[in-house]
């Protein structure tokens, strides 16, 4: 009971620290899904961005799991009173496996991004169809559910 308590505070003084809009500058955050660990975004411009993940993967043996993408943000296309943005990009993957082996593919994600008005956070959710291609040939799909919190 305590630990919610001091959660929900936490996530109160995240969100009343900072005014400016998650479309610039770098955040940092988690991530739950496949892959499960951090995540990180670097915006270039108000509408593209670099996407980072680094995180364990529970799927075919896997250990741990990089991907990087470059994404383009379209905004306004929902008529809504928040902010969303559908988001949508290439990138790679790297995925080390049991046996020393690794992966390298490539991927395509795309995504549904909620930026709250006066709050320095995003809350995304997202899927991935990614091909392998390195040692193999190999189809597969991640997807995830997270969010980050910006530093300027």
């Amino acid at each position: 009971m305590k630990t919610r308590w001091i959660l929900i505070t936490a996530l109160f003084v995240l969100l009343s620290v900072s005014s400016y809009s998650q479309t610039r500058g770098f955040g940092v955050g988690v991530i739950v899904g496949e892959p499960t660990g951090l995540t990180a975004k670097y915006w270039l411009s108000s509408q593209n961005a670099l996407d980072f993940g680094l995180g364990y993967s529970f799927v075919n043996r896997g250990r741990i799991h990089f991907h990087m993408d470059y994404l383009f943000h379209h905004k306004n296309i929902f008529r809504a009173e928040e902010n969303f943005a559908l988001y949508y990009g290439p990138g790679f993957r790297l995925k080390t496996i049991e046996g020393d082996d690794a992966r390298l593919g490539i991927r395509f994600g795309v995504g549904l991004v909620w930026l709250p008005r006066n709050a320095p956070i995003d809350v995304f959710v997202e899927i991935a169809p990614l091909l392998d291609i390195i040692p193999a040939t190999e189809f597969s799909v991640n997807a995830g559910l997270g969010f980050r919190f910006f530093f300027n």
